[in-house]
C-alpha cells in the first residue's frame, strides 16, 4: 500500500494501492454480508423465546452495548497498533457470533451473546474507515469513501432477503451456519491487507522519539470521551446518535412491523430496496460533497429519513413498504459517508482511529436505546406510533445540524447550503463557491 498522497496525473490511483483497495472491499462485502443475512431474522429469532416486544428491543439493544464498550480501546489500538489487526478481530467475531446464537437457551445467554457480536462491527468499521481514510487524497477523500462504502448497500441489497429465505426453508440453524461462513471467508481475505507505508512509518518514528502532540495524543486517548465536547466533534456524534435511534427501531421494528401486517413481502425486501437507493447515490454523493461541500448532503439525508419513517407510520402495502425503504436507503447511503468525510476532514491521520470511533459511538448510543426505549412505545402504542416519533426525530435532527454544525448560526446555514467549506476542516480544498 502507498503513500496516500501518491497519485498519477490522469488522477488514478497507483496499482498496488488499487490491488489493496480492491481486496478491502471483498473483505468489507463479505462482513456485511454475514451481518446482513441475520438482520431480519434476529427479531424473529428472539420472538422464538417468547419475548415481548419491549425484550426483544433491549436484547436487539444489546449489540450496540458491545458497540459502545469496545470502541474506545478499539479506536486506540487502531492508531497506536494496527488498523488491519483492529480489522481482523472484526471478522474473527463475525464468524464465531452467530454459532453461539445456536447455543442460546435463554434471554439472559442471549443478551451476553449480542453484546459480543456487537464488538465485531465496532472493531471491523472503525478499521475499515480508517484504512480507506488513510490512503484517499484529501481532495478526493469523499469520493473514496462513497465507492468504498458500497460493501453496505450491495451487502444489505441481498443479504437480508437471503437469510429471511434461509430461515423460512431451512430453518434459523442453517441460515446462523451461512453467517459463520461468510465470516470466516472475510477473515481469510482479509490476511493480505496491509496498512498504508506512511501510517506505518509515521507510527514508528512516533514510537522512537516521541513529540509533545503524540504525548498529548496518548493522553487524549486515555480520555477518549473528553473529545466528544469538542465542537469539530459533537454535532456530527449528535446528528449520528439521532440517526442511530431511528436506525436501532428499523432493524429491531420493522421486521415485526411487516410480519404483523400479514402482506406478502419477503421482510428482506424492504432492505433490497433500501440498499437499491443507497447503491446509488453512495458514489455521486461522495463525489460531489468533495467540490460542493458536506453539509447539503447530511441535510438532504436528514430530510429522506423524515419523509420514509412518516410513511412507514401509514404504510399498509407492500409497494408503500419498498418506496418507504427506498426513501431510508437514500437518506442512509448520503448520510453515513457524507458525516464520515465530515469526521475525516477534521482529523488528523494519528488521531483519525480514535475519532471515528468516537464519532461513530453517536450511532452506536442511539441504537442501544432504541429498542428498549421505543421497544415500550411499539408495545403500548403500535408500530406506527413508533414510527411516526422516529420521523419527528429525524425533524429534529435536520434542524439541529443545519443550525449548529459550525461556529455560529451564519457560518451553519452556509455550510449546510454548500456556499461555505468547513470552517473546521484541517486539510481539505476550499468548495467551488469559497474559490469563486
Amino acid at each position: 500500500m502507498t503513500d496516500s498522497s501518491a497519485t498519477s496525473p490522469d488522477r488514478t490511483l497507483p496499482d498496488p494501492t488499487r490491488r489493496t483497495l480492491a481486496v478491502l472491499f471483498g473483505t468489507g462485502l463479505l462482513f456485511w454480508t454475514n451481518i446482513t443475512t441475520q438482520l431480519a431474522t434476529i427479531p424473529l429469532y428472539i420472538r422464538e423465546f417468547g419475548s415481548t416486544e419491549a425484550q426483544i428491543g433491549i436484547v436487539m439493544g444489546a449489540f450496540a452495548i458491545g458497540l459502545l464498550l469496545a470502541r474506545p480501546q478499539l479506536g486506540k489500538l487502531a492508531d497506536l497498533k494496527s488498523r488491519v489487526l483492529v480489522l481482523r478481530i472484526g471478522c474473527a467475531i463475525a464468524a464465531i457470533a452467530p454459532l453461539l446464537y445456536l447455543l442460546v437457551d435463554s434471554i439472559p445467554v442471549l443478551f451476553a451473546v449480542r453484546v459480543f457480536h456487537g464488538v465485531s462491527m465496532a472493531a471491523f468499521t472503525t478499521a475499515y474507515s480508517t484504512l480507506v481514510t488513510d490512503i484517499a487524497p484529501p481532495q478526493r477523500r469523499g469520493e473514496a469513501i462513497g465507492y468504498m462504502s458500497l460493501v453496505t448497500p450491495l451487502a444489505l441489497g441481498f443479504g437480508p432477503a437471503l437469510g429471511n429465505e434461509i430461515a423460512r426453508q431451512q430453518g434459523f440453524t442453517a441460515m446462523f451456519a451461512t453467517s459463520a461462513v461468510l465470516g470466516v471467508l472475510s477473515l481469510g481475505l482479509s490476511l493480505p491487507i496491509a496498512e498504508a507505508t506512511h501510517v506505518r512509518e509515521n507510527r514508528l518514528a512516533r514510537q522512537a522519539k516521541p513529540t509533545s502532540h503524540d504525548r498529548a495524543a496518548r493522553g487524549e486517548a486515555e480520555k477518549f470521551w473528553s473529545l466528544l465536547l469538542e465542537p469539530r466533534l459533537l454535532v456530527p456524534s449528535l446528528t449520528l446518535l439521532l440517526v442511530g435511534t431511528i436506525f436501532g427501531t428499523i432493524v429491531t421494528f420493522v421486521p415485526l412491523f411487516i410480519d404483523s401486517l400479514e402482506v406478502d413481502l419477503n421482510i428482506g425486501l424492504f432492505y433490497s430496496a433500501a440498499a437499491l437507493a443507497s447503491f446509488s447515490v453512495r458514489p455521486l454523493v461522495g463525489k460531489t460533497s468533495d467540490t460542493i461541500g458536506r453539509g447539503p448532503f447530511v441535510c438532504l439525508a436528514l430530510f429522506c429519513y423524515v419523509i420514509s419513517m412518516a410513511m412507514l407510520s401509514w404504510a399498509a402495502s407492500p409497494v408503500m413498504l419498498l418506496v418507504a425503504g427506498f426513501i431510508e436507503g437514500a437518506g442512509a447511503g448520503a448520510l453515513i459517508p457524507t458525516t464520515l468525510a465530515i469526521v475525516s476532514d477534521r482529523s488528523q491521520p494519528e488521531e483519525r482511529g480514535r475519532l471515528f470511533a468516537l464519532a461513530i459511538s453517536g450511532f452506536d448510543l442511539g441504537v442501544a436505546l432504541a429498542g428498549p426505549l421505543l421497544g415500550l412505545v411499539a408495545g403500548v402504542l403500535g408500530y406506527r406510533s413508533l414510527f411516526a416519533i422516529a420521523s419527528a426525530m429525524a425533524t429534529i435532527g435536520l434542524l439541529f445540524f443545519s443550525t449548529q454544525n459550525s461556529k455560529n448560526l451564519g457560518h451553519s446555514l452556509r455550510f449546510s447550503l454548500g456556499r461555505e467549506r468547513d470552517v473546521y476542516a484541517i486539510d481539505v480544498p476550499a468548495i467551488a463557491s469559497d474559490r469563486a
